[in-house]
């Protein structure tokens, strides 16, 4: 018969809730006591079977992450941020990437529900909220992440985009430029619409100021350099002279296509500014101005939420968290020393 965890308890001469510690919270323990704990384990030949201690608790001891670009260092600093906060719980996390395709969510989704993971984290495509209640009746809470909401069946947890299109907008307003183009998309993305929302209110303030929309069929570099590309054989009086990407890497796409050839210079002939502010932007040809996201935090949150309602059951009241985002100024929306004098 093999050893449980009160035979390793006795022979270690501690509690039951020590050695549960040391198996799955280590750092709560002495070192000593940790060492003791392990010489118990190993003078035994404890295994800890996990797979009957889930079954016993009816789920796993997984998170589902669902994201909408695994490409994207937002969503991976997210996902960074809700592993290392699981950990701390002895959790770990599942991920899966939509790539913002409906039929792939539902396909991660199904699988999450049969792997009875012990919730699920998820940046909705579109309104999952039908898929997601069905997870909820079995007992697997749902937050919705980098997602607003207010629908109480749901816990979320996301950065006000509203805020954050007005704080893009609002700032190119101010370095002078005036024929803004806000390039992103599909607008049936919340955060797109959302980002091209704030930044139509930041514009409608402003006399003169106009603001086109350039949808794309998604927010990668690639398709940031096709827009740049069909922007650079504009003519001159028909170009925007800024443009507010809906994310960093389509302002990547933008700033190289911009940069070819040297037609058009970033920030004297068109402003450029990103969205989630990612490691590369500092490191561009012309350093991004970019609205920063605390994206680590976004995924520890998420997380925090998770056990929570996991802990409280039906009677959870769920909680919708949003945080405010920051403008970080650089190189590519410097105003012209022609519109610094205006």
């Amino acid at each position: 018969m093999g050893m449980s965890v009160r035979d390793v308890a006795t022979r270690a001469g501690v509690s039951v809730g020590t050695v549960s510690n040391v198996l799955n919270r280590p750092d709560k323990v002495s070192p000593r006591t940790v060492d003791k704990v392990r010489a118990a384990i190993d003078e035994l030949g404890f295994v800890r079977n996990d797979a009957a201690r889930q079954l016993r608790a009816g789920r796993s001891l997984s998170i589902g992450l669902i994201v909408l670009d695994v490409a994207n260092p937002f969503f991976t600093d997210v996902a960074r941020g809700a592993e290392d906060r699981a950990a701390e719980d002895g959790l770990t996390v599942l991920l899966g990437n939509s790539d913002e395709n409906e039929d792939r969510e539902a396909a991660y989704l199904d699988l999450f529900e049969k792997q009875r993971v012990h919730g699920v984290l998820i940046s909705p495509v579109g309104d999952a909220h039908s898929r997601l209640d069905a997870l909820h009746r079995r007992g697997i809470p749902t937050v919705l992440v980098d997602r607003p909401t207010t629908d109480d069946r749901f816990s979320s947890v996301a950065v006000d985009d509203i805020a954050g299109g007005y704080l893009a907008a609002r700032h190119l307003l101010d370095t002078g430029r005036r024929r803004i183009a806000f390039v992103g998309g599909p607008q049936d993305l919340r955060q797109v619409a959302d980002r091209l929302a704030g930044a139509q209110n930041a514009v409608a303030e402003v006399e003169n100021a106009s603001l086109e929309y350039i949808p794309t069929e998604g927010l990668t570099v690639l398709q940031g350099r096709t827009v740049g590309e069909a922007v650079r054989e504009r003519r001159g009086d028909e170009r925007p002279d800024a443009l507010f990407a809906a994310n960093d890497l389509v302002a990547m796409g933008l700033l190289q296509a911009l940069s070819m050839l040297g037609a058009v210079t970033v920030p004297d002939d068109i402003a450029i500014v990103g969205y989630d502010d990612i490691d590369f932007a500092t490191a561009a040809v012309v350093p991004l101005t970019s609205v920063r996201q605390p994206s680590a935090l976004i995924g520890s949150t998420a997380v925090d939420l998770l056990l929570r309602e996991a802990e409280g059951g039906d009677g959870f009241e769920r909680e919708h968290i949003v945080f405010q985002p920051e403008l970080v100024v650089r190189e590519s929306t410097a105003p012209s020393s022609e519109r610094a004098s205006e």
